[in-house]
């Protein structure tokens, strides 16, 4: 069978395309997809995703599966997630949080620094639904009244948000510990990579 890949950042720059197709038998399974691009992953610790999820080597691929090589990433009750390469906004995001019950509204902002810009590119459509999977995990684990991240990916100038996060609880310990592991499983879980004066950010292997 035939089997599409998507390519992200370093391995779509490695060569030169963002989707390939390999052949593989009926039955593969993601281990042996991974065998058979380990020409194109390199020394790179990669994962699979099949059909916007995370995948296990065990899985069973089919001819109709999106299959998706995601490199090291570098760093989404009520909830919003969004990837999006326009400006982010902190009040427009605080404002989707904001709640009758809450006593603390937490907003955490990643911005660009030292540097001209960063470039950032994503999965983005798996990222959106990772992003809002955390945020909900969040909500449930704090007690949160409220949760949203949103994400930015093209040219992000300095000082300006590549990601924000915002959290309301009613007291602040919960508003703080949600943000906290909101921004901290983006950075280790979601298909969103970095790069920096045209070199590629060494991130982590994505978390399933």
């Amino acid at each position: 069978m035939v089997v599409r890949v998507r390519l992200f950042a370093i391995l779509r720059e490695r060569i030169g395309v963002d989707e390939l197709e390999i052949e593989l038998p009926d039955g593969a399974t993601v281990a042996d997809a991974l065998k058979q691009l380990e020409p194109v992953a390199g020394d790179l610790k990669v994962v699979m995703a099949i059909n916007r999820e995370y995948a296990d080597a065990s899985d069973q691929l089919t001819p109709d599966d999106e299959l998706a090589l995601i490199p090291p990433v570098s760093g989404g009750a009520t909830t919003a997630a969004r990837v999006t390469t326009s400006p982010l906004s902190v009040d427009a995001l605080a404002d989707q949080v904001r709640d009758p019950r809450a006593g603390a509204v937490v907003i955490f902002e990643g911005v660009t620094r030292d540097v001209d810009h960063l470039d950032y590119e994503a999965y983005a459509e798996m990222a959106e639904s990772r992003i809002g999977e955390i945020v909900q995990d969040a909500i449930e684990a704090h007690g949160l009244c409220a949760a949203a991240a949103e994400h930015r990916i093209g040219t992000v100038p300095l000082s300006e948000p590549s990601v924000i996060v915002a959290a309301s609880a009613p007291h602040r310990d919960e508003a703080f510990a949600g943000a906290r592991e909101i921004i901290d499983r983006i950075k280790t879980e979601c298909p969103i990579w970095k790069r920096e004066e045209g070199e590629w950010v060494e991130g982590t292997r994505p978390s399933a």
